[in-house]
């Protein structure tokens, strides 16, 4: 049993990263496809998309992104919040990551959004990732 999936979904994106593949599947949740979508305004990512979706463990399949030259656009991806310590921040203390290059991913009450939007609409929530 899984305690913690979006630690495990960071991972796998993370560990596909280090390897340079194409893609990676994900198991499918409402959540995740929040941050997938996220991640895709961001431009951290090319696209997802639901794979087996008559099955009821449909998979999220995210297309990485890279540079042209094979450079990785996601540098480093890191849980903030966990399970045993969540993390909740107010839309006016979210601070830039990486001086405004990186991206913070905030549960918030309008869904799952950027640290930008958040400061932007001045909501808060449950700091989620970092993505650089």
């Amino acid at each position: 049993m899984m305690t913690d999936p979006i630690a495990d979904m960071l991972t796998r994106i993370r560990n596909a990263v280090r390897v340079e593949k194409p893609f990676v599947d994900i198991p499918s949740s409402r959540f995740k496809r929040g941050i997938a979508d996220v991640l895709k305004r961001e431009g951290f990512i090319w696209d997802w998309k639901e794979v087996d979706e008559e099955n009821p463990t449909s998979t999220l399949r995210l297309e990485l992104k890279y540079g042209p030259n094979g450079e990785r656009v996601i540098q480093s991806i890191k849980r903030v919040s966990k399970p045993g310590r969540r993390m909740y921040t107010r839309g006016k203390e979210l601070k830039p990551v990486l001086g405004g290059l990186g991206i913070s991913i905030i549960s918030s009450s309008r869904g799952v959004i950027s640290d930008r939007e958040a400061r932007r609409e001045n909501i808060g929530g449950e700091v989620l990732c970092e993505v650089a």
